[in-house]
């Protein structure tokens, strides 16, 4: 089942009002709790590359460079630069995450194992890391973390513009079903963070030059479960200390992860004009005219389609 979610912009155009007829009954929201068929990316991008769409045109759908989905998803995992500690027993105590519900949800497609256990009444976690078998589970995580998590960019940012009718209309809010009482209770209302201004003002600066291919617009405008997702990864990172460059490659391992396929076919672009995936610059790769879903088709519509590749890059299984 694909989750559609609202708010589809065009990149430098201010967002559409809201059509209450896309609106989806809450109950299917919960689609987008799991993501199904993941693969994984391991640190090691660079910055300073400078280059553009429009530099790196070629013909639509003439070759296919060869890739291999090792060398954009390796296998063994991304470390972040981010501690996850005790943000588990946090949520579940703040009741943004009610244990039960994200327990049984779990149980019902097979198991929740120690590790996701451990992330959600643990302390010592360590460094997270990402992994095909947890990615989902960590995806839920962050989303319930960024939704909870008071922030002046849900206070004022565009989430809260009154030309779509609340916050509570957005696939990121309506769409979180496991948590203890009405979701807009804890929408940016705990204090998970004590952000610095420094520390504000980076999360501010590369939310806005984050996107997604389900929809137009930046992790400033976390409208989906992804973007409320990144908006609690960037967060966490930045109150430890994580660097602008560590958080860029960091965001770009992780949209990786979550897309795919998307991710794959970039890189295929990529390698097509002599650039290796090694080599690209993150925050080029996550802005809009790759990372948005405009952008993204732009670039697939250019590149035959590695073998192998599944469909839905959407917010939803």
């Amino acid at each position: 089942m694909e989750h559609t979610h609202t708010n589809h912009s065009s990149e430098g155009a201010a967002p559409r009002k809201i059509r209450r007829d896309y609106l989806l009954p809450i109950n299917v929201f919960v689609s987008a709790l799991l993501i199904s068929g993941t693969w994984v990316y391991v640190t090691g991008l660079k910055s300073g590359t400078s280059y553009s769409k429009t530099q790196l045109q070629i013909q639509p759908a003439t070759q296919t460079a060869a890739i291999s989905e090792e060398e954009v998803l390796p296998s063994q995992g991304v470390v972040l630069p981010a501690t996850w500690g005790d943000l588990g027993v946090k949520l579940v105590d703040a009741g943004v995450i009610d244990p039960e519900k994200l327990k049984a949800l779990y149980n019902q497609r097979g198991s929740f194992p120690a590790e996701y256990e451990s992330l959600l009444s643990g302390t010592g976690n360590g460094k997270l890391k990402i992994t095909k078998e947890n990615a989902a589970y960590l995806l839920n995580l962050l989303w319930a973390l960024g939704l909870g998590s008071k922030n002046s960019i849900l206070n004022s940012g565009e989430m809260m513009d009154p030309k779509y009718g609340g916050a509570q209309n957005f696939a990121s809010t309506g769409g979180w079903t496991l948590g203890k009482g009405d979701v807009m209770s804890h929408y940016s209302s705990h204090t998970f963070f004590n952000l610095t201004a420094d520390e504000q003002a980076l999360v501010d600066k590369i939310s806005k030059g984050i996107y997604r291919p389900c929809c137009g617009n930046s992790t400033h405008f976390p409208d989906c479960n992804h973007g409320m997702a990144m908006l609690g990864l960037l967060e966490l990172m930045a109150s430890q200390g994580a660097s602008e460059k560590e958080m860029w490659n960091a965001a770009l391992a992780v949209n990786s992860y979550w897309f795919p396929d998307t991710y794959l076919t970039i890189a295929t672009f990529m390698k097509s004009k002599g650039i290796d995936w090694k080599s690209v610059d993150p925050q080029v790769i996550l802005g809009a005219d790759y990372s948005s879903a405009s952008g993204y088709a732009a670039i697939a519509s250019q590149v035959t389609q590695p073998q192998g590749q599944r469909g839905g890059n959407g917010c939803g299984v």
